[in-house]
């Protein structure tokens, strides 16, 4: 990464992605957006037990859903259900164990689900692995690949059926800011040439989960498709891999509940469904970042600004000084 792309970004990140940002933003939320009950609706959250995760499952089991937590530890597992439990008043908790860097048993869970249960609502791929050096599975796959990306397309290509033939069916992704640092890049998949950082690693499997909801939204029509930025939050992910940005950056972290906010309004809100599929949304009021040419279009959360012409409009005047012209409006570069 350059050193004017990593300025670029954090510079960016200061005034979008901390608490101070989505305060601000927070006053344009359309409470009402949140107040709908979605009792016997099912939702699959990946990550369940900690951070931004364990904060949606709490929210939407407050909600009346029915929540299923797919989660490594399972004695942190039994430890979060019983707080949502607790705290919710809903029982319709349910605990799955899974290691989402081994994809054979990803897809092994997948199959096992849409045979045992006749519905799923919503899917929210929120679990996030950040390596701090080169680690390989016993399929011989990056941990950081395998459980970002490949887990990611298991778990949705697998439940595809499931959630056609459910009513209002939505996948939610939870990427990062970090991905507008990366271009797209296939060539490296396993990260086995160049120096290992594991930071960029993380960061080029968010470019990768951004550019295939794209693609599944226009394979799927009948599904909607979102991706979501939550922020800079104050995570146990974080913490543990990024320690000297952590301390850093503790007082300016958003809360869980905070970076979980717009991850439950794209899962439970009439509005959120009547934005375009495929499209990228961030935890906070940003407009697209033209210093950052490889961003993606950013739609305003809660506020329900749909930026996609702006964003063509942003990336036509870009094509055409450089002689070219493109067809998407969200490009893959």
């Amino acid at each position: 990464m350059s050193l004017y792309r990593n300025s670029a970004w954090f510079l960016k990140g200061l005034t979008e992605f901390t608490k101070g940002a989505f305060l601000s933003a927070s006053k344009n939320f359309v409470e009402k957006d949140l107040e709908t009950s979605v009792v016997g609706r099912s939702f699959l959250i990946t990550g369940a037990n900690s951070g931004i995760g364990k904060a949606t499952a709490m929210a939407i089991a407050k909600k009346g859903g029915t929540i299923h937590m797919v989660c490594r530890n399972k004695d942190k597992a039994e430890e979060a259900r019983a707080e949502i439990v607790k705290d919710s008043g809903n029982k319709e908790i349910f605990v799955h164990i899974l290691d989402l860097s081994e994809t054979k048993k990803v897809w092994e869970f997948a199959e096992s689900f849409k045979k045992k249960y006749k519905a799923l609502n919503v899917l929210i791929n929120n679990a996030g692995c950040m390596m701090t050096k080169r680690e390989v599975n016993g399929e011989g796959l990056e941990k950081s690949f395998a459980s970002n990306s490949l887990a990611m397309y298991i778990l949705i290509k697998s439940l595809i059926p499931l959630l056609e033939k459910s009513p209002d069916s939505r996948v939610i992704t939870v990427s990062s800011g970090g991905m507008l640092v990366q271009k797209l890049r296939t060539g490296n998949l396993q990260s086995q040439r160049g120096r290992y950082d594991g930071t960029m690693v993380y960061a080029q499997n968010k470019r990768q989960q951004v550019v295939m909801t794209e693609q599944f939204a226009k394979a799927h029509p009948n599904i909607h498709f979102s991706v979501m930025h939550p922020g800079w939050v104050d995570t146990p992910t974080i913490a543990n891999a990024m320690p000297d940005f952590h301390s850093s950056m503790k007082e300016r972290l958003r809360t869980p509940e905070q970076g979980a906010d717009t991850v439950v309004w794209l899962a439970v809100s009439e509005a959120a469904g009547k934005n375009p599929s495929g499209h990228f949304f961030q935890g906070d009021n940003a407009n697209v970042m033209q210093t950052l040419a490889h961003a993606v279009c950013t739609v305003r959360s809660r506020t329900h600004t749909d930026c996609a012409i702006q964003c063509k409009e942003q990336r036509t005047r870009q094509d055409n000084e450089r002689g070219r012209t493109t067809e998407r409006n969200v490009t893959a570069e």
